[in-house]
C-alpha cells in the first residue's frame, strides 16, 4: 500500500466487500459461501491490520469505525458457522 488515501480506500472497499459476502452467505447458509465469507473477512482484517501499522493521526475515527464493523462481521459469520 502506497498512499494514505489509497490505503484507506483499500481497507474501506475490502470491509464493504466482506459485509456483502457475509450478508449473502448468512442468508443462504451455503457452506461454500460461508467459507468464502470467512476468507473475505480475513482479507479485510489483513488490510485493516496493515493500515493500523501505517496509520497517520488523521485515520483514528475511520479505523475505529472499521474495527467495529469487522467485529460485527466476525460475530455474524461465526454465529452462522456454528449452525
Amino acid at each position: 500500500m502506497s498512499e494514505p488515501y489509497n490505503d484507506l480506500k483499500q481497507v474501506d472497499m475490502s470491509i464493504q466487500s466482506a459485509q456483502r459476502i457475509i450478508g449473502h452467505a448468512t442468508m443462504s447458509m451455503d457452506p461454500g459461501q460461508l467459507h468464502a465469507a470467512k476468507e473475505a473477512l480475513n482479507t479485510a482484517k489483513q488490510h485493516y491490520d496493515a493500515m493500523m501499522n501505517n496509520q497517520t493521526g488523521m485515520d483514528g475515527m475511520f479505523l475505529e469505525n472499521a474495527r467495529e464493523t469487522l467485529e460485527r462481521c466476525e460475530q455474524q459469520i461465526n454465529e452462522a458457522l456454528k449452525q
